[in-house]
């Protein structure tokens, strides 16, 4: 795909970009889900339980949404894809 076709899908939002950054979302998401489950750890009492669950399940949360996130762009796509078709 030659550099000026690119640019063009990207400014007449013909072309997605942010299926991409949802997969920055999810790596900062996951960090952050982690990080703070450590802190819990640390400030000990019933905490300590809830910050291993939520390093346990907070990931899996966020990968969830991001795939929902995700699943609506791939629906998007697809009817495009049909649309085109239909104009055949």
């Amino acid at each position: 795909m030659s550099d000026e076709n690119f640019f063009s899908k990207l400014l007449n939002f013909d072309s997605m970009i942010t299926p991409s950054i949802i997969k920055i979302i999810y790596y900062i998401g996951v960090v952050a889900v982690v990080l703070s489950g450590i802190a819990l750890l640390f400030q000990g009492g019933p905490a300590t339980f809830g910050g291993l669950i939520w390093i346990v399940l907070g990931p899996l949360v966020v990968r969830v949404y991001c795939e929902l996130l995700i699943v609506m762009f791939k629906v998007n796509e697809n009817l495009k894809e049909i649309n085109e078709r239909g104009k055949m």
